[in-house]
Parts: C-alpha cells; sequence; structure tokens
C-alpha cells in the first residue's frame, strides 16, 4: 500500500503555545492534544528559518535558502527541484489549501489541487469548516484518481492580523473574522520573552484566540481524513512555519524564533503517545523524511537528512545540534543572523548590528511594542530590552537550558572558551555549506582577534612596567 502524506502548518504559532508542549490556557489545543495521543512529539524540533515563505521552501526543497535561491521572499530558482515534482513523477496527487503565494514560482511545485484562501471568499484563511471542505474535495478526488496524495494545508492563523483584533478591519476591509472562543488579556498567559504590561497582554489574548481557531482548523483537516477512510495509510506531520509574531520571536534566531511544536502521526508505524526529548530536526529534513517514508530515499538529494528513524523510535547519530538563521523581513529589508545551538547553549551571530543599523519587522507594528516602548519610558529594564531588539550587537550567547527567553547574554561571561568552541562550530557550518554570510563572519572573527591580541599586548607592557 502506498503512502500518503499530509503535512499540517500552522501560521506563526510558538513552540510553547500548544497543550501538549506546555501551554497552560484553558482549552486551546484539544485536537492537537489528541494528534500527539496518536503519535510523538519533538522538543527539539526547528524550522531552518524563522519567516513564512523562505521557511516553507526549505522544507520542500530540503535546501537551505542560500542553494535554494530564496533568501526571502523571492521564488526558488527554476533549476530547484521540489518535493511535489518528484512525487507528482512518482504517481501522486498533489494538493495546497491556504498561503499559496508562499511555494513560488507555483509551477515549481506541481500542484493538482489548488485552493488559494488569502479572500474574502474564503475568510482569509480563518475559517475552519472551509478548511475541512476543501480538505475533504481533495482527498475525494485522490481516491477518484486512484493515486497516493500529498496534502499541504497551510491555516492562516495565528498570523497577524489576531482575531478580534483593531487591525482586521484595517486588513479585511472594516470586518472581524469569526472565532468560536475569544480569551481575555486576564486569561492570557505571558511568556518570558515579554513583559507582563496590559497591551501585551490584550494582543497575547488575541493571539490566543487565533490559536484556538488554528487547532480547529487542524481538527477539520483531520476529521475530513479520517472520513475518507484514508487516514491509516498516512503520514501526518504537524509543524508552524516559525514562532509568534511578538519581539523577539518571527524573524530572529531565538528558540521563540525556530523551535516549533512538532507531532507526527502514522499509524502502525508511529508508537503512540511517545516523545523525543533528546533528538535535533529541522524543517530542512522534511523532503528527505517524505521521500523515505514513501520508497524513494535516493530520489533528491538535498541538505537535510531523514528523521524518519526518529519517528520509529530508534537512534540516530548526529542530531545533537541546529543550525538555523535569517535573512530579509517581508518588508524586505536584511538582518543576516546565523545560530548554532544544542541542548545547552546557543551562538548567535548578527552580521548587520554595527550599533547603527534599527532593526524592524512586521511584529513591531503592534500593541506590544508600542506598548514596550511606552512602559520603557518610565521602567529601565523594559526600555534596555526594547534598545536590544532594535539594535541588538554582533555576538549573543545563552545558555538555554536555564534561559530558554534569551534574556541574559552571555558573550562576555567567564566561559570563553565555550563561547570560542561554539563561533568555532558555527564558522565550520557555513563553511561547508557555502554560506554568503561566511566573508562576513570572517572579518569579525579577525577583528576581535586583533582586538584581543592589542589587549594581550597592553596588558604585558603594563605587567613589563611594574617589573622595571
Amino acid at each position: 500500500m502506498a503512502v500518503n502524506v499530509l503535512l499540517l502548518l500552522a501560521d506563526d504559532m510558538n513552540y510553547n503555545t500548544i497543550g501538549c508542549f506546555g501551554c497552560p490556557m484553558d482549552d486551546i489545543s484539544p485536537n492537537l492534544d489528541h494528534l500527539a495521543s496518536e503519535g510523538i512529539c519533538f522538543d527539539n524540533a526547528h524550522v531552518s528559518i524563522a519567516v513564512c515563505q523562505p521557511s516553507r521552501q526549505s522544507m520542500l526543497t530540503g535546501l537551505y535558502p542560500h542553494h535554494n535561491g530564496a533568501l526571502g521572499f523571492e521564488p526558488i530558482r527554476e533549476d530547484v527541484t521540489t518535493l511535489p515534482e518528484v512525487l507528482r513523477e512518482n504517481g501522486y496527487y498533489n494538493g495546497i489549501i491556504g498561503k499559496t503565494k508562499h511555494c513560488a514560482p507555483e509551477h515549481k511545485f506541481a500542484w493538482d489541487y489548488f485552493k488559494n484562501t488569502q479572500n474574502a471568499q474564503n475568510c482569509y484563511g480563518r475559517s475552519p469548516y472551509i478548511y475541512g471542505r476543501d480538505a475533504a474535495e481533495f482527498f475525494a478526488n485522490a481516491k477518484a484518481e486512484g493515486k497516493p496524495f500529498f496534502l499541504m494545508a497551510n491555516s492562516h492563523d495565528p498570523h497577524r492580523p489576531f482575531a478580534g483584533s483593531e487591525d482586521e478591519l484595517t486588513k479585511f476591509f472594516g470586518f472581524h473574522t469569526y472565532a468560536s472562543r475569544y480569551y481575555t488579556p486576564e486569561e492570557a498567559w505571558v511568556p518570558g520573552f515579554l513583559p507582563d504590561i496590559p497591551d501585551v497582554r490584550k494582543e497575547l489574548a488575541q493571539y490566543y484566540s487565533s490559536c484556538h481557531r488554528c487547532d480547529e482548523t487542524i481538527g477539520e483537516v483531520l476529521k475530513a481524513l479520517e472520513e475518507s477512510g484514508m487516514a491509516d495509510d498516512t503520514l501526518v506531520i504537524f509543524m508552524s512555519d516559525n514562532g509568534m509574531a511578538f519581539p523577539f520571536s518571527k524573524a530572529n534566531c531565538y528558540l521563540n524564533s525556530t523551535k516549533t511544536p512538532f507531532i507526527a502521526r502514522w499509524r502502525g508505524h508511529i508508537s503512540p503517545g511517545s516523545r523525543n526529548h533528546e533528538d535535533y530536526i529541522a524543517g530542512i529534513d522534511y523532503t528527505a523524511t517524505v521521500l523515505e517514508a514513501v520508497g524513494l530515499a535516493d530520489a533528491l538529494p538535498g541538505d537535510g537528512r531523514s528523521y524518519l528513524p526518529l519517528l520509529m523510535g530508534e537512534k540516530q547519530d548526529g542530531r545533537d545540534m541546529v543550525f538555523t538563521q535569517f535573512n530579509t523581513t517581508a518588508m524586505n529589508k536584511s538582518y543576516p543572523m546565523r545560530c548554532i545551538q544544542s541542548k545547552q547553549f546557543g551562538y548567535i551571530f548578527n552580521a548587520w548590528a554595527d550599533g547603527e543599523t534599527y532593526y524592524k519587522n512586521e511584529s513591531m507594528s503592534g500593541l506590544s511594542f508600542r506598548a514596550m516602548q511606552a512602559a520603557g519610558e518610565e521602567d529601565q529594564e523594559i526600555a534596555e530590552r526594547v534598545r536590544f531588539l532594535n539594535y541588538r550587537c554582533r555576538e549573543e550567547f545563552y545558555d538555554f537550558s536555564k534561559d530558554p527567553d534569551a534574556l541574559h547574554n552571555l558573550i562576555d561571561d567567564t566561559q570563553q572558551e565555550r563561547i570560542e568552541e561554539f563561533r568555532n562550530l558555527l564558522e565550520s557550518f557555513m563553511r561547508e555549506s557555502g554560506d554568503p554570510v561566511l566573508p562576513a563572519y570572517e572579518a569579525y572573527a579577525a577583528q576581535r582577534k586583533e582586538k584581543q591580541n592589542q589587549s594581550d599586548g597592553k596588558m604585558k607592557g603594563e605587567e613589563t612596567h611594574e617589573i622595571i
């Protein structure tokens, strides 16, 4: 029996926003929690780049952005082969629902079924019912064709504008979309990387309302799959394309940027209710994993590596670190960042940070950032967070095991040997992958070493002077 594949993607959902990944919000994700009970969760899953289009295109090509030609919101190169192209060549019926413009150019993704939901007719991708209806139509078509299927179902939730927000009125021509549940600011759980102030809570409540609706969307697609009679032969994987659209999350290289809730279900193959606490997997690995699962392991070489053995509960070497990156915002502003992290530590290189360049992304146009700016006029700690977000520094180093929200940059800490180890790991990876940011990293490393040599020489001179 051929293997069907269903990829479920949330849009801008943080890794710890759903119940089975620790979110304390009441009834936030019953459908995803149920999916988790039937499959496996990964606690160290990451996307390779924390912004919508590049993240999705890396997943479906198995290539880093600098290899598929799309550092930001560009189409991939014509000579790049995609996962759907390989699947169609091997008899698959391919479909996409939602976020269609983020797989570009369209013809390179070989869709047989194509539903754009970013319009008023389809409630701007915010209707669980419409996703269930379209998924049912897709599954019926695949069955009628007598073909195995690959479906990429992309919720537009919880991407901005959030449910019930004033931004909806602007973006959706004076209308609010409907959500079955609206959380209140008092109910909102405030993640540690954000200050607990009223407008942050207000915006988080709107975000959680959108997340609950995303869960309902996933539930409707899974219900349609069950009713199709093909669920038992389908590998289902759920992820988010990047972290939440708040300051210090999406469009960066922190845990809250690239870490994703990850659930996989494949009845008869994956042990129900299992969990992987140790191994690192990445969005770049998705294509290789799917191809191995459907029996086409050697069909498309790429940068990723199949994690199929891990889904089955087997061991796999070389899964103790992950490399992530960021390049360009949706506003076409370039802020090159590179990160390498292990279970305990993370090192980030901000090639753009020169003390003068001002960082800005879409998250900073919302209630939370404006509230942080206003609160910073009286609260020095919040003011420092705002300043750091805006200008950053060239290097960051965190002990994520103690500081998952990256509040304490340890780059000037005493553990310089550990920091140097991670610097070298990042440089080696950038060199091996042909990363275009490597020259900037090498130039900065040379400057840093020169300053260190000068400092060491000055200290030595002072010691000599004292002896004389």
